[in-house]
């Protein structure tokens, strides 16, 4: 049975407009199963990098590499370095591209701590970030899209993973700071010392990026001891250990791009992702997707428009990029 016919109307034509070159070059690709060398793919696929967002994000480069200032580049949210990282890869920008190798090239460098994870620091001043600013939300948001744009042989991002991992199982030899990640199980200081979902959903992000057959004993069980954390609740509920004791409103506002704030759609993408889209413990989640649809599309209601070098959707329309989210979801979860 097609995942089409679960839809109140069809996005198709919508999401092959010319106008978002990356949503029609994933469309083809992921959607519609067109190959590689396919025309139409390679035509669109010259094309992504002339998207406005892309284009104003490289515009905003230092010749350097970095943006807004040198340093780790964490802050200020979501203009500096780090960030322009993880959203240019969201947005399938071309990891050959001059400038993108160099904004990754100058992440591997200033970004990484000690310990080998990727810190939240944004002093100019800073060599590197310390140790106790390293959270898997971001270091897996790194891995992701360093891995994404190219940088799979570069032996820094090795050791950015093989810290995730470590972090993650908690094994011998693993040094907790007193702020950060604290403890195996994804535990932050963020979320006082408790395991945190979001934190969670990125590290993991980042490791199934790896190939199945490129992932190590370790990265399978950190993998699983992750998949089971997430599947301990009910994605709908998301009542996951919070530091507050509240469950943040922002689960359960589908959007893009996305930064260290999850959303229940990305709760599911990731589960997706490691094979999990037909688990029974997902369909409550698949249900509740279904039913905010709107007419076959899925409006974006976090975009962090004016948060970034440029608006990509306006916050509350009808979101190319949420419903390619969505529907990518359901293709795994239906075919």
């Amino acid at each position: 049975m097609s995942w089409q016919v679960y839809l109140k109307g069809n996005p198709l034509p919508w999401l092959l407009e010319e106008n978002c070159p990356p949503v029609r070059y994933f469309t083809l690709r992921e959607l519609l199963n067109y190959p590689a060398d396919d025309p139409l793919v390679v035509e669109t696929r010259s094309t992504v990098m002339n998207y406005p967002p892309i284009r104003a994000i490289l515009d905003a480069q230092y010749p350097a590499g970095y943006w807004v200032k040198p340093g780790p580049g964490y802050s200020p949210k979501y203009r500096s370095t780090v960030w322009q990282i993880i959203l240019l890869e969201q947005m399938g920008a071309d990891g050959c591209h001059p400038q993108v190798q160099r904004g990754c090239d100058y992440v591997l460098e200033h970004a990484q701590a000690k310990n080998g994870g990727f810190g939240a620091s944004g002093s100019a001043t800073a060599s590197r970030p310390p140790v106790t600013r390293v959270y898997h939300c971001l270091n897996g948001n790194l891995v992701r899209a360093l891995w994404g744009l190219g940088c799979a042989g570069d032996e820094r991002l090795t050791s950015a993973i093989t810290w995730q991992v470590q972090a993650i199982l908690g094994e011998d030899g693993v040094e907790y700071p007193h702020a950060g990640s604290t403890g195996p199980g994804f535990a932050c200081s963020v979320n006082a010392d408790q395991p945190c979902a979001w934190g969670a959903i990125k590290a993991l992000q980042g490791l199934a990026r790896l190939p199945a057959d490129q992932r190590s004993p370790q990265v399978v069980a950190a993998l699983r001891v992750g998949a089971e954390f997430l599947l301990s609740r009910d994605p709908v509920q998301a009542d996951y250990p919070a530091g507050d004791g509240q469950i943040s409103p922002l689960w359960f506002r589908l959007g893009f791009p996305l930064t260290y704030v999850a959303d229940v759609l990305e709760n599911v993408e990731v589960l997706t992702r490691l094979g999990y889209a037909r688990d029974e413990r997902l369909k409550p989640a698949i249900e509740w997707l279904l039913a905010r649809q709107d007419g076959g599309r899925w409006r974006n209601r976090n975009a962090y428009a004016g948060r970034l070098w440029a608006t990509i959707e306006r916050r509350g329309a009808p979101s190319k990029w949420v419903t390619l989210r969505a529907l990518r979801v359901l293709k795994a979860a239906v075919e």
